[in-house]
């Protein structure tokens, strides 16, 4: 029998729905991490169906890093602005941020294959799909620039 605490509680570390959370705690006999792990795989499969969404909305982000010489400036997008102003958005758009000032990619392909840099198990295009998982729209990176002290 799956409680109402176990159900807060993977809430609470994953952010899912409580329906989600409770038919994943019920899919793995309440094991905590299992059910974290198929919320999590749930979440990628979700995104993968909203790829083709058209993404009108979204935030234009700064980050400025060690002691102002190293900044980035990014446009990430989604399809509307009740999800563009959600601090799960703002707080994926500032994990990003901190990539590009951190791992300099050459690129929007390139940063999306980049190890995370707070997880190393998961890329950076696997964090946009978790995050498209759990708001339930599209998102992407459109474009980003970094910009460092005395580079040309």
């Amino acid at each position: 029998m799956i409680t109402t605490e176990q159900i807060k509680k993977l809430r609470e570390a994953t952010g899912g729905g409580v329906m989600e959370c409770k038919r994943a705690l019920e899919e793995t006999g309440g094991d905590m991490k299992k059910a974290s792990e198929l919320l999590k795989k749930w979440g990628v499969e979700k995104s993968e169906k909203k790829v083709d969404r058209a993404t009108n909305a979204g935030i234009i982000d700064s980050y400025i890093h060690a002691g102002g010489k190293v900044g980035v400036l990014m446009e990430i997008v989604c399809e509307t602005d009740f999800v563009a102003r959600t601090d799960d958005f703002k707080n994926l758009s500032h994990e990003i941020c901190l990539q590009i000032a951190s791992m300099n990619p050459k690129d929007v392909k390139a940063l999306l294959k980049q190890e995370y840099i707070r997880d190393p198990s998961v890329t950076i295009e696997n964090l946009i799909k978790a995050a498209i998982g759990k708001l339930g729209e599209n998102i992407k990176v459109l474009r980003f620039t970094r910009y460092q002290l005395g580079e040309k």
